[in-house]
């Protein structure tokens, strides 16, 4: 920018002619809207009777376009303004006017031809697995020395969508929107620069295969394969999501929760089980917090009950939920032999992974065959979408193949925040903020807790685990070593179905224990 500046002030200087404004633009000479040129128009027409010489360094940095140079070129001249250049010579007869046609039409062709050799290269770079695109939030381009850019790890954002992602699939955060609220007030976001997490922005990041180190772009005909950049979360994660996000209804943005009213949308009104609201009730000296119901029809329509009286009695409920000391104990036992265990499955499991992988590679072999046999682009085209959810399979597969056997963090650092909620949900709901609170009730409540008006709360349906420790500590809860380990049958998904009976708990159940909180630990 300042040499082609340099060249037309030097120009103007041979000519006599004193530089009056400088007008810039670095936007794309393809456009004709730009504010520099709209500028410099509105400067000429208003300074018309001096008769102002426009100087530009080269005939493309006018337009990049026939049609958009001969526009420019009109109003220039409409506005009063005479054209001039270094590099041509500018005149109204018929030859001066072929030669600068001639040469923005070249202008034009350069124009393509670069856009077309830069859309063919990046197509090259995402075909072998290169993000070619804006980076996501969390990673960031980094030039290398042969001038390509790579992706990279961005922090403290990296950090923060991974948690949001993990805790997502695991069930800590329900919908879209306490993702965004997780993003928002995480106490570094402030660090990332942004101030905003539009909700539609949620979804980009909850689907975007980048996250799991893999890309696709159909766009492109680029099917889903391994990108060269690490991912935040795993492969089997990120399906999680995916079938969270395709399985269940969309949940809506509750402008509503605040501190003040944690229990909103978990309580429900004994009389109609519509979900209480709350608010704030002016008196003479002071507001007061209420929960009441608006359900209209329902005889406790508009009637209240203080906040204290209920969360008082949600705090009761959860201190009876906390288990005994040596049950807590026992489960933690159990948990510690079954993770000795499955780690020693894990070649069976390994073997069992390899075989599914060559079924899916038959099936792909089978669909590729029949592909040639066809005519009908209909009937291809239908086959080659079963052979990229095939592939997507054996992505899928490859990846627990790699990671079989292999343990990214030991049995305490696993189990150990999961073991201390479970020991004390009180301690959490008591001395957490409101994100956290909602994780208590969304991990100890299986349905909304119903509120009787005269009674107080019903019994509530507990989530499992806690069923599963109140039968451990139960008479009949009589406990049996494991009777062994059998390989994964395909409903499990490469695991290991264990032969246990703990009193009332199932074996299934006590894998699910086993296997399946882990993401609570991931989660708190």
């Amino acid at each position: 920018m300042n040499s082609q500046e340099t060249r037309c002030r030097d120009y103007a200087k041979y000519h006599n002619l004193k530089v009056e404004q400088v007008f810039k633009d670095d936007m794309s000479g393809s456009l004709i809207e730009r504010p520099g040129m709209k500028a410099m128009l509105s400067f000429l027409r208003k300074n018309r009777k001096d008769q102002l010489v426009v100087i530009i360094d080269d005939i493309s940095r006018l337009a990049r376009g026939l049609e958009a140079h001969l526009k420019l070129r009109a109003e220039i001249a409409g506005a009063g303004g005479l054209l001039a250049s270094p590099s041509i010579e500018f005149g109204e007869s018929s030859d001066a006017r072929l030669v600068e046609n001639l040469l923005a039409s070249v202008s034009q062709h350069q124009q393509q031809k670069n856009k077309e050799q830069t859309l063919n290269r990046m197509k090259s770079r995402a075909r072998n697995g290169y993000w070619v695109f804006r980076a996501p939030w969390g990673y960031r381009h980094l030039r290398t020395v042969g001038k390509s850019k790579v992706l990279i790890l961005d922090q403290p954002m990296a950090s923060i969508v991974q948690e949001a992602l993990e805790g997502y699939a695991s069930g800590r955060f329900t919908c879209q929107s306490d993702v965004r609220r997780f993003i928002l007030n995480h106490p570094r976001f402030c660090e990332t620069g942004r101030r905003h997490v539009p909700l539609d922005r949620v979804r980009v990041i909850l689907t975007e295969p980048a996250y799991a180190g893999y890309m696709e772009y159909p766009e492109w005909d680029i099917g889903f394969r391994k990108a060269n950049h690490d991912g935040l979360i795993s492969l089997e994660t990120f399906e999680r999501i995916q079938d969270k996000l395709n399985g269940g209804a969309r949940a809506k943005n509750r402008a509503d929760l605040h501190d003040d009213f944690p229990l909103r949308g978990h309580v429900c009104c004994g009389e109609c089980g519509h979900p209480m609201t709350a608010n704030w009730s002016k008196g003479r000296k002071a507001s007061y917090p209420y929960y009441l119901c608006r359900q209209k029809g329902c005889a406790r329509n508009g009637k209240s009950v203080a906040r204290d009286k209920i969360e008082d009695a949600f705090a009761d409920f959860l201190r009876e939920l906390t288990p005994a000391q040596e049950t807590v104990q026992l489960a933690d036992m159990m948990l510690r032999d079954i993770w000795s265990d499955l780690e020693s499955s894990a070649q069976e499991s390994k073997a069992l992974l390899q075989r599914q992988t060559k079924a899916v590679e038959k099936k792909i072999d089978q669909f590729l065959d029949m592909m040639v046999q066809q005519d009908s682009a209909t009937v291809v085209g239908a086959y080659a979408r079963k052979v990229e959810e095939l592939e997507h399979e054996k992505a899928v597969l490859a990846e627990k193949m790699a990671n079989c056997g292999t343990v990214s963090k030991d049995y305490d650092q696993t189990f150990r925040t999961a073991l201390t909620f479970l020991a004390s949900p009180w301690n959490l709901w008591e001395n957490g903020n409101l994100q956290e609170r909602r994780t208590v009730l969304n991990l100890t409540l299986s349905d909304p807790i119903q509120y009787d008006w005269e009674k107080g709360f019903r019994t509530p349906q507990i989530s499992f685990p806690f069923k599963a420790l109140e039968g451990f500590s139960g008479p009949e809860g009589k406990v049996v070593r494991p009777a062994g380990f059998e390989p994964a049958t395909p409903s499990l998904e490469g695991s290991c179905s264990i032969q246990l009976s703990y009193g009332r708990a199932s074996g299934r159940q006590i894998a699910w224990i086993a296997l399946g909180w882990n993401a609570v630990s991931v989660a708190l």
